[in-house]
Parts: structure tokens; C-alpha cells; sequence
């Protein structure tokens, strides 16, 4: 029993209104009591209502944005729950390879282990230890802020049954001839020992120097002695093939299929032209490393350039780059290579220069461009359809801007580089003849402009299984790749693999297929949302995997930094949930969520929301006391919002209030519907506040007849019902002590609805 004597204690009420709902079942949306109306075998089949949680890393605990992106779906998801749905919100967690295996690598590296010192196998017993351990641990935390997921459902993209959807991939894009093998130039992490895609980086602004080098012309009397080239790396230079300028440049259009001198070096390099250099950065002379950088590797193909690699794979000098500077680091070798330059007097200025610097997105470390042989995936014909689906309308974003956005990066799309040099995930399917030199082997290859070929002829076979015999020698039982595949290309999958498929006859896909709604982060939009749409066109015929997408806005610090644990600006909101309730935490959130700008969170909404959880307990408290114990709520028929108590209205009592009720239902519902959330909650807040508390109740102190009794339980049932997606546990608690006939849980009560 409630105590409305004293203030509402949520530390009291939370937990035991959770273990109330676990009991229920309700969260399960084949436990809904519209489930049971409409028995499977009938023929009639109830709406269905899909949300997918984004699969928080198993390396993950609650941010603020998992807080308010978790409110979000939640309010959508009791909505529509109360609207008589079936609502599944499909909970689940992502092995995030790189982030995993790094968290248990600094483990062992505290005892002094390597995980080359433990072996493959050992090494991934121990991961899988770790993640039984924790990596369920977020998504306990999401049921402290109330999350209404069906943990029955809980999906992990490693289960078997996930490992076969990832496998059943690969193979269909690799028939189709979308996946193959191919030595490129990409992101490489010294520190990780892997590749990463483009949307894998993270670019950081930093202090730094434009130097400014002469490059001098090869027997050229007529015109000037040497050409200026502005870089940030004068280090890698030792592996320069060509300067490279704008076909427009005037500066430049007589020097154009001149040679030059490379400094120190003294090898001769062309001067050509070509569209990708811009006139306005440096002096428009742009040198090109084709080795170390993607953009100059698809610069010296098309102009059939060699190519120098001069940085190893942990980012030492190799004895390409001269024996003054193999073995050194990056660092080391240009502040030798600047004094080299500035001895022979080449160097014409040194600027101080900030500038964005790629990033490893886990580790932090600086990417070093390498040439790699990789596994890839197609991608102009899957972004082409995916395109489409968004020009036509099929998926819709809640703002412009993320439309915008999602198809001009389809427009400039490269193939995904999908295999990872690291040991926890999925390994590739891929199996090699081990009596051929070096396929064996790491699939790494430090090439010296790109030679030997010849070790990587097509001495693989493709298959979920290890082939019986291998096709290419007398009898070696093929080795599987040492690769697994990039977390993203499992995270692809999430809509339909966590339901079943590649089994498609699964009760679940045809019933949770598509979803209607996606809420997740702006930073995600490339490397998730738009690649689960291609991998649903293609693996679900055609079929969307959602409507609707909801990018939320990302919870800054009030001072409009991002907020970071390193930088002194996070906040845990399971700190927040402690000090103010759960109810308060949604209440805060959601309250400064207002159109689509991003949110300098201010913890005093959140004390708001508990003086306001107070002003409800105390409303409660007040229509309990003066309806009386020989008074008992009805509530309205379903689909008849003013039947019930209603029905007995006498006169005109509560009128103006009953209207303006009427009118926060209706923007509530239409606010919600829009994913206006914020304004849903003010125009709640205010009708709760002011029109209820402040004006009617006020002036029902003075009267006692059945109608006021009548507008007060009318009122706050309604208020109950809307405030319910937002509040849900003190909504639930005081649900409970009202005199209901016949009373389901408010969870699966009607929602409000004029």
C-alpha cells in the first residue's frame, strides 16, 4: 500500500513496480492481452508495434545518450502497448570486436600476458569468460530507467544462431560477386594491428606545422627553379612518386609533365595534373605518397604510378626510406627530414597550422595509410538501391538533415574494406590451401609497390564448412582465415537475424518484420542505419527495415562541450537515478528535448521532475481523500473515451477543465505520433500544474458533489494514462491504489484518446 502521508519516495517504488512487471509478463508481447484476443490459429492477427534497441557494445555501461535514446523508445513502446499493439522493443548487445578485445587485452597486459602468449583459442575462452561476466551489465542498467524490453528476446551478435545469419551473408554477397579480395591502400591502427574504415576514424583538431618544401625542376632554365609543396608530413616525402596539381591551375599549366628532383632522395618524380587537388589548399601543389594515403593511392592509379612504402606496419621507417631513417618512428624521422631539408636550404616556411588528424576510434592512436590485401564489399549497387529507398520515401528521418547527410555520403561511397586483423568476432568463412607460401599467413602484407602478386592467386575456398579436400594440392586440410569480419557487417543484420533469419518460415520474422521505428545517434547514421537498409533490401526482398528513423539529439555538457569522462563533463546517470528517481531522469531528459537541437543538459529539470512526480504523489493524494472510500473509478469503454464515470455527468461541472483535458490529449497524442516528445511533456506538465492543481482542485476544495468527484477521478485517470511513457513508475504506483473495478495494470490499460 501506498503511503500518501509522506512524500513519494522512488527508492522505495521503483524496483518493486519493475519486479511487478517482470511477473506480469507483459514486457513479452505474446503475454499482451491482445495477444490472447487474437489466437494465432484464428486468422485475425494483432498489429504488431517493433522497436530494435541498438545493440550497446558488451564493453558499454549507461551514458546519458543511451539514457535518453532508451526514454524514447520507451515512451513509443508503452504508447503503443496501451493503444492495444503488440509491442515487441527487441533488446541486445554487439560484441564490438576491436573495443572487446582491447578491454581484455589491457586485463592481461596488467599481469604482464600478451594475448600472442595465450594462443588463438585461449585467448577467445577468455573473452567469452569476460563477456558472461560483463556484458550484460548495461542492459541490467537499462532496466534501472524503467526499460520495457523482452529480455526473453535478448539477442548477442556471436550466438549461434547470429553466426550463422553473419556466415549465410557473406557467402550470398560472395556468390553475387559483391565480396572479394583486393590490396588497397587503407586505414590501418599500428596499435589495434588492424584496418578500419573510413567510418571507423576519428578526426581530432590538433596543433601542428604546414611546412612548406622546394622541390626542385629537373633542367628547366626557362621557367622558375623549383616547385613549392605545403604538407603536414614532411617524413613522408622519402615515399613520394609524383606532385600532383589542378588541371585549372594557371600557376601550374606549363610545368605539367615536367620532372622534378625529390628532396634527399634525388629520385626524378612527374608533376601531373588531376581534378582531386584543390587550387586553394597550401600553394596548390600537392606531393602524392601513393603508399600512405587512400586519396594518393587512387591518384597513382590513375596515373599508373609506382609506389614506395616507407612505414611498416607499427609505424617505424622502413629501409625504403633510407638508411639515415629506417627504423625510426614517424616522429623521429620528420624532425630529421625537416633538418635535412633545412640544411640543403629547401625549406622555404614553417607555419604553425592546426589540423584534423585521423584516429583509431577505440585506441586513440594516429592511423597510419597502409597497403593491405583485404577482403571487400561492393558498394556501389547496394548504395544505389539504398539511395533510392530514401529519395522515394520508404524510410523517412525526422529531420531533413539526416536525409541530406545519409545520401550524399551514398554518393561518395568506396567499397568496404569488412575484414579485421583481430581474433574476437566473426571469422571470415574463408579457407586456404596451406601448401601454398604465405596464404597461410596473416593476410597482412606489407608490399614493396605492391609485388608478388603471385602469392595471392585464388587459393581459397569460400564456405561455412571446412572443405573435406582441398581443391589446389594433394591432400593439406585447409586453414581458416586468421581474419574476422568488421562488427558493423554483423551489426548490419540486427532487424531480421534477431528474429530468425536466414530462416525465413520463423514466427518471429513474420510477425516483428519489418520494425516500424529506428532511434539511435547521429554518429552511427553511416556506419549502421544506412547499412542495415541495404542488408535488408537484399536479404528481406526489398523490404524496409523500418519506416521511420528518429535521430536524437546528443546530450552535451552545459557548458556545450561534449560530454567525456576524460575531459570532466560526464555525468552517469545511474548517479542521477539515485539522487532523483528514474521518473525524474526520463522527466529531465525528455523535458529539454525541444525540436532537433542538440541539448546542454541542466541537471535542475531533472530536480523539476521530482518536485513534479511530488505534485502528482500530493494531486493523488488529494482526489483519493476527497472522492472517498464508497467511490469507485470507471473507466471508458475502449474506443468510447467518455464512457464510464463520465457517462454520469450531471450540469456542467469541470467543463472548461474537461475541455482543455480534451486538448492535451489530442497535442499529446498528435506530439508523440510526431516524435515531438519534449513538447508532448510540456503541454502534459502544464494542463497537470496549472489547470488541474492550481485552478480546479483549488477551487474543488470548497464543494463536495458527485461531479466534482466525478471531473477529479476522470482527470487523473487520464493523466495517469498520458503520463505513463514518461513516468512510468509513479504513474504505475498510484494506478495501484485506485478503486478500480476489474483493473489491469496500467501498462496494458487503454491510453487516453478523445
Amino acid at each position: 500500500m501506498a503511503d500518501f502521508t509522506k512524500p513519494y519516495d522512488p527508492q522505495k517504488v521503483e524496483n518493486e513496480i519493475y519486479k511487478k512487471w517482470l511477473e506480469s509478463g507483459y514486457f513479452n508481447p505474446d503475454n499482451l492481452p491482445v495477444a490472447k484476443s487474437y489466437p494465432s490459429a484464428g486468422g485475425l492477427k494483432a498489429k504488431s508495434y517493433v522497436i530494435m534497441l541498438p545493440p550497446p557494445n558488451v564493453t558499454g555501461s549507461l551514458h546519458m545518450g543511451h539514457a535518453l535514446n532508451a526514454t524514447i523508445q520507451d515512451i513509443l513502446i508503452r504508447k503503443k502497448r496501451m493503444e492495444g499493439y503488440k509491442t515487441l522493443w527487441l533488446p541486445g548487445t554487439d560484441h564490438a570486436g576491436i573495443a572487446t578485445q582491447n578491454v581484455v587485452e589491457k586485463k592481461f597486459k596488467k599481469e604482464g600476458i600478451s594475448r600472442h602468449d595465450l594462443g588463438r583459442e585461449k585467448f577467445l575462452e577468455k573473452v567469452w569468460e569476460w563477456k558472461e561476466e560483463y556484458g550484460n551489465k548495461i542492459l541490467d542498467q537499462l532496466k534501472r530507467i524503467g526499460a520495457s524490453c523482452d529480455w526473453s528476446r535478448t539477442r548477442f551478435t556471436m550466438d549461434d544462431n547470429y553466426r550463422k545469419a553473419v556466415e549465410e551473408a557473406f557467402l550470398h554477397y560472395y556468390k553475387k560477386g559483391l565480396i572479394y579480395q583486393g590490396e588497397r591502400v587503407i586505414n590501418w591502427c599500428k596499435r589495434c594491428q588492424t584496418s578500419l574504415s573510413d567510418l571507423e576514424l576519428e578526426h581530432e583538431e590538433e596543433k601542428g606545422k604546414l611546412y612548406f618544401i622546394k622541390y626542385p625542376i629537373v633542367k628547366n632554365s626557362k621557367l622558375q627553379d623549383y616547385i613549392i609543396v605545403a604538407t603536414t608530413r614532411p617524413e613522408t616525402m622519402l615515399g613520394d612518386t609524383a606532385v600532383a596539381v589542378n588541371p585549372n591551375d594557371e600557376r601550374y599549366k606549363d610545368l605539367v609533365g615536367k620532372k622534378l628532383i625529390l628532396p634527399i632522395v634525388n629520385r626524378e618524380i612527374p608533376i601531373i595534373s588531376d581534378d582531386a587537388i584543390e587550387k586553394e589548399f597550401g600553394t596548390g601543389a600537392v606531393k602524392v605518397t601513393p603508399n600512405h594515403s587512400i586519396i594518393d593511392s587512387e591518384i597513382a592509379d590513375r596515373h599508373n604510378l609506382p609506389r614506395v612504402t616507407i612505414i611498416n606496419a607499427y609505424g617505424k621507417m622502413t629501409d625504403d626510406a633510407g638508411k639515415y631513417f629506417a627504423g625510426l618512428s614517424t616522429q623521429d624521422a620528420r624532425e630529421k627530414v625537416v633538418a635535412e631539408l633545412e640544411k640543403q636550404n629547401l625549406i622555404e616556411k614553417i607555419e604553425e597550422r592546426a589540423h584534423r588528424v585521423a584516429k583509431c576510434y577505440r585506441c586513440a592512436s594516429v592511423i597510419e595509410p597502409q597497403p593491405s590485401k583485404q577482403w571487400f564489399l561492393k558498394m556501389n549497387e547496394l548504395a544505389e538501391k539504398t539511395k533510392k529507398a530514401i529519395e522515394d520515401g520508404n524510410v523517412r528521418f525526422n529531420n531533413e538533415r539526416w536525409k541530406k547527410i545519409s545520401l550524399d555520403w551514398l554518393s561518395s561511397i568506396r567499397d568496404w574494406c569488412i575484414s579485421r586483423q583481430i581474433w574476437w568476432g566473426h571469422r571470415l568463412p574463408v579457407w586456404f590451401c596451406q601448401n601454398q607460401t604465405g596464404i597461410s599467413n596473416s593476410q597482412f602484407l606489407i608490399s614493396k609497390q605492391f609485388k608478388n602478386k603471385n602469392l595471392f592467386d585464388e587459393h581459397s575456398v569460400v564456405s561455412i564448412k571446412q572443405p573435406k579436400e582441398c581443391p589446389f594440392c594433394d591432400g593439406c586440410q585447409m586453414k581458416q582465415s586468421e581474419d574476422v569480419l568488421d562488427t558493423w557487417f554483423s551489426s548490419a543484420l540486427w532487424p531480421f537475424a534477431t528474429l530468425g533469419w536466414p530462416d525465413k518460415e520463423t514466427k518471429d520474422l513474420k510477425e516483428f518484420y519489418p520494425t516500424q521505428v529506428l532511434s539511435t545517434a547521429r554518429d552511427i547514421i553511416n556506419l549502421w542505419v544506412l547499412r542495415m537498409i541495404f542488408s535488408s533490401i537484399e536479404f528481406m526482398d526489398g523490404q524496409m527495415p523500418f519506416a521511420k528513423v528518429i535521430i536524437h539529439p546528443t546530450v552535451l555538457a552545459k557548458s556545450g562541450q561534449r560530454m567525456s569522462k576524460s575531459l570532466g563533463t560526464g555525468v552517469d546517470p545511474l548517479d542521477l537515478i539515485e539522487k532523483y528517481g528514474a521518473d525524474a531522469t526520463r522527466f529531465g531528459l525528455i523535458y529539454q528535448m525541444m525540436g532537433n537541437q542538440d541539448m546542454k543538459f541542466e541537471e535542475s529539470h531533472l530536480l523539476a521532475g521530482k518536485k513534479f512526480a511530488n505534485k502528482l504523489w500530493n494531486i493523488s493524494r488529494f482526489v483519493l481523500q476527497k472522492t472517498g472510500d464508497n467511490f469507485y473509478y470507471e473507466l471508458p469503454k475502449e474506443n468510447d473515451p467518455k464512457s464510464g464515470n463520465y457517462d454520469a455527468l450531471d450540469g456542467h461541472e469541470g467543463d472548461s477543465l474537461l475541455k482543455k483535458l480534451s486538448m492535451t490529449i489530442e497535442y499529446a497524442n498528435k506530439d508523440i505520433d510526431n516524435f515531438d516528445f519534449g513538447q508532448a511533456l510540456h503541454t502534459i506538465y502544464d494542463f497537470v500544474w496549472h489547470d488541474f492543481a492550481d485552478k480546479y482542485i483549488e477551487e474543488s476544495k470548497s464543494k463536495d458533489t458527485n461531479d466534482v468527484k466525478i471531473v477529479l477521478s476522470h482527470t487523473l485517470i487520464n493523466i495517469l494514462k498520458l503520463l505513463h511513457p514518461f513516468m512510468p513508475f509513479i504513474t504505475e504506483e498510484i494506478w495501484s491504489e485506485l478503486p478500480i473495478k476489474d483493473k489491469k495494470l496500467l501498462i496494458v490499460s487503454n491510453w487516453s484518446n478523445n
